[in-house]
This record gives structure tokens, sequence and C-alpha cells, in this order.
């Protein structure tokens, strides 16, 4: 099976099975045809081989990225325009997207970038509260419940072909903190790398986006 296919049957049979926190609702994209149908489109493209590639995990999806095209840090304008997958979504841009295109177009575009690297996260499944969207770490009652399916999405994906010499974070506060403990628990990564989250440039530190990208690119060339 290549890279592809082991992603998209993972992403059709995600589901939590634990009681979660009153109030807190599952954001689960692959559930909406229009999105996986998009996903097979992206995924044979870019991973329709059997290459080992390097993750970067993220934190889980929000509503105008992955929670619509079911593509990591990819909201409906980088997909038509930077993958060339047309799609029927609002065209409105997410700025964690906003960043980490420009970093991928920096490496060297798309295609090369994704032969290299697989963007993740802690829950593939994203949260929402309040119609607001939700980190899997804001609630401690919602990360304990997590655990076992995070450490079962986990292990599920180092099958696709995941190198477990070094693998990268996205956030260097509580997202890697969590990541570390499991990491140091599980022992699955040699390394975990910490980078700047996207959408803490994009809101905190968007005067200094070069000097992140160019950070981005010499931690991924390790």
């Amino acid at each position: 099976m290549t890279f592809a296919d082991n992603i998209l049957r993972f992403y059709a049979t995600l589901k939590i099975k634990s009681a979660l926190p009153e109030g807190v609702e599952i954001l689960d994209p692959y559930r909406n045809k229009e999105t996986m149908a998009l996903c097979h489109l992206f995924y044979h493209k870019y991973y329709g081989d059997e290459k080992e590639r390097t993750v970067i995990i993220g934190i889980n999806p929000g509503r105008n990225g992955a929670g619509l095209t079911g593509i990591p840090f990819t909201d409906p304008i980088k997909l038509e325009i930077q993958c060339g997958i047309p799609n029927a979504f609002p065209k409105k841009a997410e700025l964690s997207a906003d960043f980490i295109y420009t970093m991928i177009n920096a490496y060297g575009g798309p295609a090369t970038f994704y032969k290299k690297f697989f963007f993740s996260a802690v829950s593939p499944l994203g949260f929402i509260k309040d119609g607001k969207n939700l980190n899997y770490y804001d609630i401690r009652e919602l990360q304990e419940s997590l655990r076992d399916y995070i450490i079962a999405s986990l292990k599920k994906q180092l099958k696709f072909g995941i190198n477990t010499r070094i693998a990268f974070c996205l956030g260097e506060g509580e997202n890697f903190k969590y990541i570390s403990r499991l990491n140091d628990e599980l022992k699955i990564f040699n390394e975990i790398v910490p980078l700047a989250h996207p959408r803490f440039i994009m809101q905190y530190k968007r005067k200094l986006v070069n000097d992140y990208v160019e950070k981005y690119l010499q931690a991924l060339s390790r």
C-alpha cells in the first residue's frame, strides 16, 4: 500500500470513543464526502508512493483549515492555488496555512516538501466549544479523556512509513510538553524538535515571518 492509501484508510476510520467534557463537540471533517474526495486527490498527488516521511506534529484541526479540507495546515485557498486542487469551499484564508505555505514555497514548493514531510496532529480530529476552536490541552479533562485515542492514532500513523529518528512539534509550549512526556513514556522518536506555532508567528511576530521561515528551513534540514 502507498503512503496515501494508509493515510486515507486512517482518516476514514478515525473515531473518538471516550466521553468528552460537557459542551465539547468533535470536529470531524472526514465524515464529509466532499472533504474526503479532496483528500483522495491531495494525498494521491503528493503521497502516492511508499517513501518514508518525517512527521510534523500540530495540535488539532481548526474550523477554517483542516476542519474544512481535511488536510492539515491547508485552507481552501492554498488547496486550490498552491496545490492545484479546485474545491467549492468558501475561499477564506487561515493564518497558520498562510505561514506554512510561505515556508513550503521557500523550501521548494508542495511537490518537493511533501516528498519528505507529513503533517499530522496530536489529535487528528478537532474540537469546538461555544462555536470556537478548542485545543486538546485547553481543558484538562479533555486531554485526559483523549489519551488512549491519541496514543492509538499515533501508533497507527507510524505504520505509514514515518521516520522515527526525528519529529518536529508545532508549538513550543503546551503541545511540545505533552508530546515530549508521551514520547518519554512510549520511546517512539529519538528526538523531537519544537518549532514556533504558525498561528503564534502570524498573530504576534508577523514582521518576523521571513526570520521564522528561515528557522523552519534550518531545522527541517537536520
